[in-house]
């Protein structure tokens, strides 16, 4: 991810951009431009290019870039006004460093035309949804389970849990709503509610890369939104724990089954007699993976058949590209919400010259009040692929010399 630079940080960089005259770059239309700062004030800042950039007008935006020291600068500017050949802006609000981008964003050419289709299934269902995608075919436990046999799958899952679980049950929320505090908290977060020992507390981090436990803190948020005071959250945690050791539980665990963005239902397993080991993150681990082969028999057995959606091609506005990925915006529908982190696009690039089909990750998502934005990063792009769009978004020859300039952020 790009980092923000430091206020302090900041200040010296633009100093020093304008004390050693730094060459700044602007690429726009398929031409880079070179630009000096040659007035900086509180602000406003004034640049003047090496010749002059069409189409530039003010409260449009310019994306800037330059090296310091091996380490490139990225920041955004609106133009105010362009006097005596000077682009006069606004001092930027951030300077980003640690880009991690494989080329500079540029603006969308206008003679480009982009066309969007999901890979893979889609669907309409009528479950508890949340905002993350779930790759249930990556487990590499199917191979160990015939899927196609429902009953067989939940009977060999059985024989697994037994071995470090005192019960267990699975529920669907295909004929049931979410009604007890557990499943509420399943469904509208996505996350197992791991609990080791009754006699303990909530998790206080989570150490998984893509984050899958109910924290103590997402609890209280959880608290706090069905209206318990913020002076009463740490009563009422303890009270909900409390209430489970007097129940008779030593240990409890709610793995929610997801598929795709939707919450199918939870796999709930507990300790409740003597002589059985608190759970660990290893049967968390094992219970997700369960979790998985049930979504992926559920899916086989026609489970999800009648909410699939067929497959259209939908043309989002393309705010920005790069030779390594996009920036797309598409207004809130049913279509956007479906428009996920890790969600897989098939995209059709067509230029003038010709066409480039390529596969698009979602890896970024953010929305105002009227429309999503999807940052989208290319998949296993050919390298002759690669070649042509560089040459056609930055209008040279790709030269690998100018590697470490043309690293960034999608």
């Amino acid at each position: 991810m790009a980092t923000p630079v430091r206020r302090i940080e900041k200040d010296f960089l633009l100093k020093v951009l304008f004390d050693e005259h730094l060459p700044v770059k602007f690429i726009s239309d398929r031409s880079e431009y070179t630009l000096i700062l040659e007035q900086s004030g509180k602000d406003a800042m004034a640049f003047r290019p090496d010749r002059p950039i069409s189409k530039l007008k003010p409260k449009t935006e310019m994306d800037l870039h330059f090296n310091y020291k091996g380490q490139v600068i990225d920041f955004m500017v609106e133009i105010s006004y362009i006097k005596d050949d000077l682009i006069f802006c606004n001092i930027p609000e951030m300077l980003y460093k640690d880009l991690d981008r494989n080329y500079l964003r540029v603006e969308a050419p206008s003679d480009i035309k982009i066309l969007f289709t999901f890979r893979g299934d889609r669907y309409n269902l009528s479950l508890p949804k949340v905002m993350e995608f779930e790759d249930i075919e990556a487990s590499e436990m199917l191979r160990n389970f015939d899927t196609r046999n429902l009953s067989g799958l939940i009977e060999q899952m059985k024989g697994s849990i037994i071995k470090y679980a005192t019960g267990y049950k699975i529920v669907s929320f295909k004929d049931k709503s979410p009604d007890a505090t557990e499943e509420r908290i399943v469904s509208e977060t996505g996350k197992a509610l791991f609990i080791p020992s009754t006699l303990g507390y909530f998790p206080q981090t989570d150490p998984y890369p893509k984050k899958r436990l109910i924290t103590e803190e997402l609890f209280k948020r959880y608290l706090e939104s069905t209206g318990v005071e913020v002076s009463h959250l740490d009563s009422a945690c303890a009270h909900f724990i409390k209430l489970k050791y007097e129940e008779g539980f030593h240990s409890d665990a709610w793995i929610p089954i997801l598929f795709h963005e939707y919450v199918v239902g939870y796999i709930h397993i507990w300790v409740d007699k003597e002589g059985k080991p608190p759970f660990d993150f290893s049967v968390l681990d094992s219970m997700y993976e369960f979790s998985k082969v049930l979504a992926f028999s559920l899916k086989e057995n026609g489970y999800f058949e009648r909410g699939k959606i067929q497959h259209e091609a939908f043309e989002g506005k393309v705010l920005d590209i790069s030779a390594s990925g996009l920036l797309f915006t598409y207004p809130h529908t049913t279509l956007s919400s479906t428009l996920l982190v890790d969600s897989e696009l098939a995209v059709i690039i067509t230029t003038p010259k010709r066409s480039v089909t390529a596969v698009a990750k979602i890896v970024r998502r953010f929305k105002d009040r009227s429309t999503g934005y999807f940052g989208c990063r290319f998949m296993n792009l050919a390298p002759e692929d690669t070649r042509f769009l560089f040459e056609y978004l930055y209008g040279k020859p790709m030269d690998d010399s100018e590697a470490m300039f043309l690293t960034g952020q999608v």
